[in-house]
């Protein structure tokens, strides 16, 4: 059993990338990582809380969800987003051990536009329980610069933190620190939600989109969920600050805004295929609206799954080939 166990733990790797601001790639330094980096001289007590199942990367910052329900986390700490109970960065993983297994959902962190959904606008150094929701089964979460968003079980998107710029999905609504339902998604089952910046972003149980907040290019902001016209069918969506990544059913992906940011492959070896997205403002001249457009340079392989950081943009495909741009 004891010999399992080990081959376990030698199997477990977690591998790292990128900016070193505040130890966020938990390689115990602060130096940027140009190539993958495999984290190592883990403490013991991290491989005891069992196999990382799910990692969630903030601006600084590293959440990892265990296969037992547990969190570790590492990186900026400076207003208690690591939950630990002091507001300090870290090198490498560590425990939270304060935070109850109790299904219930719980925030930390930086509290200044309600975002941790309290009540106030304070700030936690340690998991505190979101009260609004002891009665309810929460389905999702997903947390922007200033704000969140959660999905509950039966369909129902809540919100708060800052909706300045639409990303509550309230018309004129520029905060609020207690949860309250996003207005414009009755009736939808909403089986996914996004969000990145002033972004939010969800998915339907038929694969159609939905984003609102801050519009991507030129475009204006959107307070209310719009739904894309679309023939696709979407199954993933990814929001980074300036772009969004969207995924089909057929393993295909498609990007909307962050030109700037670069695109997979060479554009000149293939024609760019757009999708018009005159929904964002309603125009029917193509001139004049945003276009996703489908990612190149795949040689035909599906894709499986995508993620978006500020800038850049990732994906897996079916064969577990890593493809990264931006």
């Amino acid at each position: 059993m004891e010999e399992s166990e080990r081959d376990k733990e030698e199997e477990e790797e977690i591998r790292s990338w990128g900016v070193g601001t505040d130890g966020k790639l938990g390689t115990t330094r602060l130096e940027d990582e140009q190539l993958p980096q495999l984290l190592l001289d883990l403490p013991s007590s991290f491989f005891s809380v069992g196999p990382i199942c799910l990692l969630a990367c903030g601006g600084a910052h590293v959440l990892a969800l265990t296969t037992n329900g547990k969190l570790v986390t590492w990186g900026r700490g400076t207003s208690g987003q690591l939950g630990h109970g002091d507001m300090v960065s870290i090198l490498k993983p560590k425990h939270v051990k304060s935070l109850e297994n109790t299904g219930c959902l719980f925030t930390c962190g930086d509290g200044s536009f309600g975002q941790l959904g309290h009540g106030d606008c304070n700030s936690h150094c340690f998991p505190l329980k979101v009260s609004y929701f002891d009665s309810k089964h929460v389905d999702q979460i997903a947390c922007g610069m200033r704000h969140s968003l959660v999905l509950m079980k039966g369909d129902t998107v809540y919100g708060f933190g800052s909706g300045k710029r639409g990303q509550l999905g309230m018309d004129n609504i520029i905060s609020i620190s207690l949860p309250q339902a996003t207005v414009g998604l009755e009736g939808v089952e909403i089986v996914s939600i996004d969000v990145n910046g002033d972004h939010s972003a969800a998915l339907s149980g038929d694969g159609h989109l939905y984003t609102w907040g801050r519009g991507f290019g030129s475009t204006s902001d959107v307070h209310c969920p719009r739904h894309l016209p679309s023939s696709l069918c979407f199954i993933q969506v990814a929001l980074g600050w300036n772009h969004m990544l969207v995924l089909t059913g057929g393993g295909e992906v498609f990007m909307l805004g962050g030109n700037h940011h670069g695109v997979l492959g060479d554009p000149q070896k293939g024609s760019l295929v757009k999708h018009l997205c005159a929904w964002l403002h309603g125009l029917e001249e193509e001139s004049r609206g945003e276009a996703l457009v489908k990612v190149q340079g795949l040689d035909g392989s599906k894709v499986v799954q995508i993620a978006a950081g500020a800038e850049h943009s990732a994906l897996v495909t079916e064969n577990r080939v890593i493809k990264t741009w931006g």
